[in-house]
């Protein structure tokens, strides 16, 4: 049994869990226990549709086995998609194996909210979701490399990931790819596929709103962002301020960097992570 507590993470999209070897060594080295599925919408029995009810119930069923295992009740933590399947599923499954999730963490995620969330919803119907998504970028993604030594020079030399810890970036090289031998002889590929994550961006829950109406959240909810975030500018902070609760300024931190601050800053993303996991 863990003392600091039990953790299930849950990566962002684009991005397997081994991305993130270097914030779960400092979450462990601080008496956590950390479990993470490798990466979601990749699973037959768990495909990618609107409003990511398969990939909810995929968390669902792995937390429930960590849950079990551990003996203990689970934090469902999550970075951006991680963090809105984390509040999705904490909220659809108070309960996880035989225990109540203890709490939940959103790193970055924006929810969409309020008179958004039709709007979005409409554009779904309309199809012309991926003029506006991050997927008329992923689409395009480049995904094959010769070999690793040239998927890390590619990553090196991108200001994008400038800012990257360099553990953070060997881990995603090593990790983030696939070794594949075909027809075109030896060569990686993206280990996370680009039209999955092209599915996940153009299917973005616009029923949280919903959601949280019929299935009250039960567990204690924190965030923690990028001090200069996009994303989080794009749709804002408010609702998820609400969520947390405007008098509890423990469970509402910021880390100076981008959206993709825990690759940025691994050991501070621990910090705050059990500064505000202490505060629940």
């Amino acid at each position: 049994m863990s003392h600091a507590g039990v953790i299930v993470f849950s990566h962002a999209n684009g991005f397997v869990a081994g991305t993130y070897n270097k914030l779960f060594k400092s979450l462990r080295g601080r008496g956590f226990a950390v479990h993470a599925l490798p990466k979601f919408g990749h699973e037959v029995d768990y495909p990618v549709t609107n409003n990511w009810p398969h990939l909810v119930e995929q968390l669902a069923h792995f937390a429930a086995q960590v849950s079990h295992q551990e003996q203990q009740g689970v934090y469902l933590v999550g970075h951006s998609l991680g963090g809105i399947l984390s509040l999705m599923t904490a909220a659809r499954h108070p309960v996880l194996g035989d225990h109540r999730v203890r709490g939940v963490v959103m790193m970055d995620s924006p929810i969409v909210s309020g008179w958004r969330a039709p709007t979005i919803g409409l554009i779904k119907r309309t199809n012309l979701i991926e003029r506006f998504s991050p997927a008329r970028v992923s689409r395009r993604r480049r995904e094959r490399w010769d070999d690793r030594a040239a998927v890390l020079t590619h990553f090196q030399s991108k200001r994008s990931f400038a800012a990257w810890d360099p553990q953070v970036l060997a881990d995603y090289v090593q990790h983030g790819f696939r070794d594949v031998h075909d027809d075109h002889g030896q060569h990686v590929e993206l280990a996370f596929s680009r039209e999955v994550e092209s599915q996940i961006y153009n299917s973005l829950p616009d029923n949280i709103d919903g959601l949280l109406r019929r299935h009250p959240l039960q567990a204690p909810l924190a965030f923690i962002g990028g001090s200069h975030s996009p994303e989080m500018r794009q749709l804002g902070h408010g609702p998820l301020r609400k969520l947390v609760g405007r008098s509890d300024d423990a469970r509402w931190q910021i880390i100076n960097g981008s959206h993709l601050y825990p690759m940025e800053k691994p050991l501070e993303t621990a910090q705050a992570l059990a500064t505000v996991i202490g505060s629940m």
